[in-house]
């Protein structure tokens, strides 16, 4: 049956999914209607729903509107507030953003640095227990959109236009930290590596060794990161003769952890609840992500972008962190903009629907990763949404299938699937971000 949209996700997200249920209504084959559930309002064919997505992101149509906020949508703001205070405000905005979609970033940026910042100094200057829980609390709520606006930022070389470069420029080292990440490891580490290698053997952040329904292994893939990656990935850039970006990632790291040592030695309390239980949570959370975005990988073909990675439609992670649901549109192409993602899924669907892509609604990375290890395969059944030869399949069955996905790669299987050219392959999407 097919469930209701969630109205809570953007408009973008709707209008996809509006279409995909319209495939599924239309190739059906093995149901009969009861079973497919009353129809919904609003379905789109292809052209219809290409048509929707692209004019939302024109700004030559008369139904773009930026990206002001992530939490309201244009239509829910008052009238008279969006005259006399957000339309200004989008307008100035506009002139500082490099992309007039984006004026989201910088409401993010002016929002951290208005509130984390001087909660961060405040602490080091009067400790109290109920500010340092209070701060600690707002931090884990902001790192999730950071994180991906800071994951624009390394990929694009930037949010903001050329004027604004030395805010471009500084806003990651003074924030970065207050949200638990290291002076310029994100970078290193994702675009410089992550995509370079694309979960293969090579990828320190590679799932493929592990069972990835299983418990001990999710802790143990955790645990490594967390523990080792400040040594594992500039001997990753040395072996691979990258001798300078060994260098620059190793003293990243090191001043980063001498940064946070000096600042503990003056105020131990308040460095713990600023800069050190940050750094676990996003490092915690980081990898909890990356393991939901590439636990269910074919054992057929798992080298393939389609087939290693997932696509999710779902209001945490598009709606709060700039479509990061889109996983394997940002692995197709790591530089294309975020607004771009549910676009490029239409005009490539068929290519998706190819290669046997994975599509979930109504769960984020974070609860894919819970609903894996708890094994709760008709669960995540339910929340796929079927495209292709999936059409049909009952829910016992796509959860059988989905169960392939998680299986461990022994060595042997390794050196069979995976050919020696994928960091060769995608280097080249990278080089434009050095």
């Amino acid at each position: 049956m097919l469930t209701p949209i969630n109205p809570c996700l953007t408009e973008q997200d709707q209008t996809l999914l509006r279409n995909l249920h319209h495939d599924i209504r239309k190739n059906a084959r093995s149901a009969s209607p009861s079973h497919l559930g009353k129809p919904q309002e609003g379905f789109h064919d292809d052209e219809r729903s290409e048509q929707i997505l692209s004019n939302l992101n024109d700004e030559a149509s008369s139904v773009f509107q930026p990206t002001v906020f992530t939490t309201w949508d244009h239509k829910n703001i008052p009238k008279p507030i969006d005259r006399y205070l957000i339309q200004p405000y989008t307008k100035w905005a506009q002139r500082i953003v490099r992309r007039p979609t984006d004026v989201v970033f910088l409401t993010h940026i002016i929002l951290y640095l208005t509130t984390s910042v001087p909660s961060a100094i405040y602490l080091y200057y009067r400790f109290t227990w109920f500010h340092a829980i209070f701060h600690w609390m707002m931090q884990a709520w902001y790192c999730g959109p950071f994180t991906l606006m800071l994951h624009n930022h390394i990929h694009n070389n930037g949010v903001l236009k050329r004027e604004y470069t030395w805010l471009d420029r500084a806003w990651p080292y003074l924030l970065g930290p207050l949200m638990g990440h290291t002076w310029n490891s994100y970078y290193y580490h994702h675009v410089k590596h992550h995509h370079v290698e694309g979960n293969g053997p090579g990828d320190l952040s590679s799932t493929i060794r592990y069972q990835r329904d299983e418990l001990l292994h999710f802790l143990h893939y955790v645990t490594r990161f967390i523990a080792l990656t400040w040594i594992e990935l500039p001997l990753y850039f040395w072996r691979k003769d990258q001798r300078s970006l060994a260098l620059r990632t190793f003293a990243s790291e090191l001043s980063s952890y001498a940064f946070i040592g000096c600042l503990a030695s003056v105020n131990l309390r308040a460095t713990i609840f600023v800069l050190m239980l940050p750094l676990i949570l996003m490092r915690v959370a980081m990898m909890v992500g990356n393991w939901g975005q590439h636990a269910l990988v074919d054992e057929v073909e798992p080298d393939s972008d389609f087939r290693s990675s997932i696509t999710l439609i779902d209001v945490p992670s598009n709606r709060y962190c700039f479509n990061d649901g889109y996983h394997t549109s940002h692995h197709l192409n790591p530089r294309r903009h975020w607004r771009d993602h549910p676009l490029a899924f239409m005009k490539d669907k068929s290519r998706y629907v190819d290669g046997r892509a994975l599509v979930f609604h109504n769960i984020d990375y974070m609860m894919m990763t819970v609903t894996l290890l708890r094994k709760n395969y008709l669960h995540l059944a339910s929340c796929l949404v079927p495209m292709g030869d999936q059409i049909g399949m009952s829910q016992t069955e796509i959860a059988e299938m989905l169960r392939t996905k998680t299986r461990r790669f022994s060595e042997d299987s390794i050196r069979k699937k995976f050919g020696t050219g994928r960091a060769d392959k995608v280097e080249h999407l990278n080089t434009a971000s050095t």
